[in-house]
């Protein structure tokens, strides 16, 4: 071929290159179709106009590379209507919680009441009370909304709260034992998710850690021979992300009050997930109560909001009413202070207590712990058959039994016979590939599955599944997506 002929047919090349690109609509006879009138209407004309202009300048540098066809107006508007559709949808998502962990610290925890959401609700929409009082009508003090329920369900004398139980940690040890010494368990220096080290917080909280006993076993003796005039405070915490088993031994509470109190210490339990009520009359295991801790002596008691006890995130302090009034006056608790929205959603979910009759059915973590396999089989049956008719062809789809778990470091060995759907693939090379396959191709739904694996399955446990109709639905999405071909 002649240096002219090469020169040719590359000039002919790139005039079809340009004449391609001509082709693409304008942005006029774009924005003047259906969809794009749609996009107009819901996000604005400058905002649509701009995906416009952004899917047609990549459509054109696709032509110019060669690696694509024209593009319509109806295409051009679709397409851009779709990216704005992904850019305005929220990142915090909602999935369906199939893991078998009721209480899913990555998933949000523990679901809201309808009370609760109801009176979150109210206080979205309107000024409240907050930080008001209507009788003097002067200021009040937030706290004032649940002191007097947090009194009447633990028998404490009082009670504060902040934005976690790690702040509620965070407030007392600083308020009581900065820059002196805390006696603890050597055996309750606990870490739970998120690095969170009880080491950690009592170092940034300004005070000095006292390791007593061993990691199996600690005696009374050793916490008075750690006793010194730099001691602050004795504290004990629940070691409720796991358990030490075998040759063990731990000092209850009361006994630890008592020498608290021969030595003029408060003694500070950290329950961790907490529960205002004995779970072993409804069958699971027992858990201590703050209860059983104000009545055993402990000075001041601090839990979760968001774990056993089902209402928003929070950290609860309760005990001795001038060691509150000290915690209340720490610089500290104005920046761990909750929000109008958590107060009015824990005083709703902590008025829900005063009817302990009938709080399996109004409260949804209670419910969700409560749901017997003989509830959740037809459950999984149905999750089976849905399954089965879209990737049965390249997976084995089995209604089985399982085990769910508490969560959130709450009953670490106590387990909730369930029921649940396992998936096994067929063929037995890259058996790893597809079962990541699959569950990403669940992730991709238009409502999240989130499941777990074991023992060369995908577990889909069905506990949490509140809304089956809604599941059931999307699943064809797995057949048009391919899922059980990419498997």
């Amino acid at each position: 071929m002649s240096v002219a002929t090469a020169r040719a047919r590359r000039s002919g090349a790139a005039s079809a290159g340009v004449a391609g690109a001509l082709r693409l609509p304008s942005v006029d006879a774009v924005l003047r179709t259906g969809a794009a009138r749609t996009a107009i209407e819901r996000f604005g004309r400058s905002a649509t106009t701009g995906a416009v202009r952004e899917r047609l300048d990549e459509a054109r540098a696709a032509w110019q590379r060669g690696e694509a066809g024209a593009l319509s107006a109806e295409v051009a508007a679709s397409e851009a209507q779709a990216r704005l559709e992904l850019a305005a949808s929220p990142s915090q998502r909602r999935v369906f919680n199939l893991t078998g962990t009721v209480l899913h610290t990555n998933l949000g925890r523990a679901l809201l009441a309808e009370a609760a959401l109801a009176a979150v609700q109210a206080a979205m929409s309107a000024p409240t009370t907050l930080e008001f009082d209507l009788d003097r009508g002067q200021r009040g003090e937030r706290d004032d909304h649940v002191r007097g329920l947090l009194r009447s369900l633990t028998g404490a004398e009082d009670a504060c709260v902040v934005n976690n139980n790690a702040a509620a940690v965070l407030l007392v040890l600083n308020t009581l034992a900065k820059g002196r010494q805390v006696v603890v368990s050597r055996g309750e220096l606990i870490e739970i998710g998120g690095a969170f080290r009880l080491p950690d917080i009592m170092a940034r909280a300004g005070c000095r850690l006292a390791e007593v006993g061993t990691t199996n076993r600690t005696h009374l003796r050793d916490y008075g021979e750690a006793i010194s005039a730099r001691t602050a405070l004795l504290m004990k915490v629940h070691t409720s992300n796991y358990a030490i088993v075998g040759f063990t031994a731990s000092v209850p509470t009361r006994q630890l009050a008592t020498l608290a109190g021969e030595h003029g210490l408060p003694l500070v339990e950290d329950l961790g997930s907490g529960t205002l009520i004995d779970l072993a009359q409804f069958g699971l295991a027992h858990e201590p109560t703050v209860a059983e801790a104000i009545e055993a002596g402990a000075d001041l008691v601090t839990f979760s909001g968001d774990k056993i006890l089902g209402g928003p995130q929070a950290g609860l302090i309760v005990g001795r009413a001038d060691l509150i009034r000290k915690l209340n006056r720490n610089p500290l608790k104005r920046a761990l202070r909750l929000d109008k929205l958590r107060l009015a959603a824990l005083e709703a979910t902590l008025g829900l207590y005063l009817d302990p009759d009938r709080l399996p059915e109004r409260l949804p973590t209670l419910r969700l712990f409560l749901r017997s396999p003989d509830e959740l089989a037809p459950l999984a049956e149905r999750v089976k058959a849905g399954l089965a008719s879209v990737v049965g062809d390249r997976f084995e789809v089995a209604a089985v039994p399982c085990d769910s778990q508490i969560g959130s470091g709450a009953l670490p060995l106590a387990s909730l016979p369930s029921r649940g759907v396992a998936l096994k693939p067929r063929a037995r090379r890259g058996q790893g590939r597809a079962l990541g396959a699959l569950a990403a191709a669940l992730r991709r739904l238009p409502v999240p599955v989130i499941g777990r694996t074991e023992d060369g399955r995908l577990m889909l446990d069905v506990r949490c599944l509140d809304d089956p109709e809604r599941f059931l639905a999307q699943l064809p999405e797995l057949a048009r997506e391919g899922a059980g071909a990419a498997a």
